[in-house]
């Protein structure tokens, strides 16, 4: 990829949104920033995978492989990045994915990505783990989406879900592909961590609530789940996150899911499990035009970004180099991970030759590698 411009240069006339020139490999040293930052025992948290670290990487890899013939000669282009998710405007395609241990990244924690999410108009998943209040959350002004894992004391569940909705978030992500509430770093269980702000979690179930969920806190989604936590919310769109299959997106969509987020939970779902890239295609083609199909686990460019799109997804979440932004510098850090993101998309959609990003789907051939 070349050398992003600064934000006063232009591509085909059209001014990119740019924090001062991104440069190649920006990300790879935001991590190593972020990495000297964290704590160890965040530091491998945020790092941890499922299966070996070849096989991470060859995850990672196969976003690199994707491939499409530019197009040319189709007149007058767009780069403009607004889009919609959920029938609401965005200012871009790329938001930020859900993930606990943010305040162990950063004493603000979700107020920091939220704060950003507010500020470049985009959206912010919020953990069910976060350890800040909701109410902070809606403070900042972001349009913020929940996700829930279902717990095992159902009315404990609809309680949650309703103190969110009230505190105004605009949809709620059923997570459906793990019923783990923290994925230990290798080596170091959750009872082995330092004392810290990290090991506050479920802050918005009362005390009696989380002595209640006892040692069994989540219980495996289920259809039936989808349409019940609509109505508990109030109406709120329901986004079904880790699907895999084109036939369980479309039972999930069956079952009343707003939308689909492809997912592998980061690498962290299973070692022999088939990437998210991977089964967009089948997903989307599921899914048709009855639901949006979202995508994580793995972006780490505004190329990837391009290619997702043109396979058929509506946005993609970002997740680690989130974190690697919040633990460098906040929310300050968070923005330049989004707006970096964000300057590699509009320059990557020009090089593409696609008339705008609506319509890289139906104009680009993308290869998988």
């Amino acid at each position: 990829m070349t050398e992003t411009p600064a934000p006063d240069e232009a591509v085909d006339g059209a001014p990119l949104i740019a924090p001062p020139l991104i440069s190649r490999g920006w990300l790879d040293v935001l991590e190593q920033e972020a990495n000297a930052a964290l704590p160890p025992h965040i530091r491998e948290y945020v790092a941890t995978t499922a299966g070996s670290a070849a096989r991470a990487a060859q995850h990672l890899a196969e976003w690199d492989a994707v491939s499409f013939a530019p197009r040319t000669l189709l007149g007058e282009r767009s780069l403009a990045l607004e889009t919609s998710v959920l029938g609401r405007r965005v200012a871009s395609p790329v938001l930020i994915a859900p993930m606990a241990q943010q305040v162990g990244a950063h004493p603000a924690g979700e107020r920091a990505t939220a704060t950003a999410a507010a500020s470049l108009g985009t959206v912010v998943g919020v953990s069910t783990n976060t350890a800040v209040p909701f109410g902070e959350i809606r403070a900042t002004g972001a349009d913020w989406w929940f996700q829930v894992y279902p717990l095992a004391e159902r009315a404990t569940t609809a309680r949650l879900v309703e103190r969110a909705a009230v505190a105004g978030a605009s949809a709620i992500i059923l997570t459906v592909d793990t019923t783990a509430l923290l994925v230990s770093a290798p080596g170091i269980e959750p009872t082995e961590w330092p004392e810290g702000p990290e090991r506050e979690r479920l802050v918005n179930l009362t005390p009696d609530e989380l002595v209640a969920l006892g040692g069994r806190p989540t219980v495996a989604a289920t259809l039936d789940d989808i349409a019940w936590l609509s109505e508990v919310s109030g109406g709120l769109p329901v986004v079904v996150k880790g699907v895999l299959r084109g036939d369980d997106a479309a039972r999930a969509v069956d079952a009343g899911a707003a939308a689909v987020i492809v997912s592998t939970h980061g690498g962290r779902r299973s070692g022999a499990s088939i990437t998210s890239l991977s089964a967009l295609p089948s997903v989307v083609a599921a899914v048709g035009d009855r639901a949006e199909v979202y995508i994580d686990s793995g972006v780490r460019s505004g190329g990837h970004v391009l290619a997702a799109l043109a396979l058929g997804a509506r946005a993609v979440f970002v997740g680690r180099p989130v974190m690697w932004g919040l633990a460098t510098a906040g929310a300050a850090g968070v923005e330049r991970v989004l707006r970096g993101l964000d300057a590699e998309l509009a320059l990557a959609l020009s090089q593409s030759g696609a008339t705008s990003l609506a319509t890289l789907a139906t104009e680009l051939d993308v290869s998988l590698g």
